[in-house]
């Protein structure tokens, strides 16, 4: 067994693959002489790597929704997840490059690594079988999958966002469904947050819960909140009626700051009217 044989615990029946796998088309492209190298392999370790990692988190993570669980996933499948993976094994020490390739770093570039672990994936799924690579990847992945976790904005987003606005403003944030279409068994509704007068986000899903959390999700990546003009004291309460909504929001609209203050010097020059009309002396 070479070492890197001996890194895996697996020993090559067929010694070409593993070449093949770790040869860099740089090689080929220098030497100017047809030369195999490792993308083929690199195209199908990819969809194996992807499947043994969607099986282990579908297992893993039963509770998870099919939006939480690619982004577990893609923290593994990444091109940064990929070359941690390579760089556990020691990979880029294996590698034969060309000489141009070398001389610039290649042997620990990013990309490189990654494309030759997924071809040295590929090679041993072709030597072997499923189960045999799926348990040497997940072997080899250990200490990724422990520490594997959701941020609390993939978790909660609409808690994460409450939080950050309500440490602003005592108000809260309010998700009302602007459109809905498609047929009964297939409705797609978008949602968007409204908060003391502000749109931070839109947001689309199967359900209306689904969109607000879509909706939430936006605002947090963009930190919508950002730079708006919002007091610190919480806005006026609305009426009490039927279809009264948090910070006067109405129909999706809060009411402008024109619109209130024309609306309170109505009030004011009313009651004005009112008391002069009480002080006059009855003829």
């Amino acid at each position: 067994m070479n070492p890197l044989e001996q890194r895996l615990r697996y020993k090559f029946r067929n010694p070409l693959l593993l070449a093949e796998a770790l040869t860099h088309p740089s090689l080929g492209h220098e030497t100017q002489r047809h030369h195999f190298d490792n993308q083929r392999l690199e195209y199908l370790g990819d969809a194996v790597i992807q499947l043994i990692f969607t099986e282990y988190l579908f297992d893993r993570y039963p509770d998870y929704t099919e939006g939480q669980l690619t982004k577990l996933r893609a923290k593994l499948v990444s091109r940064e997840g990929l070359r941690k993976h390579a760089s556990d094994i020691g990979l880029g020490k294996y590698l034969m490059l060309g000489r141009g390739e070398e001389a610039s770093g290649g042997r620990d570039r990013p990309s490189a690594l990654a494309d030759a672990y997924e071809a040295l994936v590929g090679a041993m799924y072709l030597d072997s079988d499923y189960v045999t690579v799926r348990r040497i990847v997940l072997t080899e992945a250990r200490e990724h999958l422990e520490g594997l976790h959701l941020d609390t904005t993939d978790v909660n987003p609409k808690g994460r966002l409450q939080e950050i606005l309500q440490a602003i403003s005592p108000e809260s944030p309010v998700y009302p469904i602007v459109d809905q279409s498609g047929p009964e068994h297939e409705k797609r509704f978008v949602a968007r947050i409204l908060w003391c007068g502000h749109e931070l986000g839109l947001g689309e899903g199967r359900s209306k819960k689904e969109a607000e959390v879509s909706a939430a999700r936006s605002a947090l990546e963009r930190e919508a909140w950002k730079g708006l003009p919002v007091a610190a004291a919480p806005c006026d309460p609305p009426e009490t009626t039927a279809d009264a909504v948090p910070c006067a929001v109405k129909d999706g609209k809060a009411p402008s700051a024109h619109t209130e203050t024309k609306s309170s010097g109505q009030k004011s020059a009313k009651a004005a009217r009112q008391s002069a009309q009480q002080q006059q002396p009855q003829q």
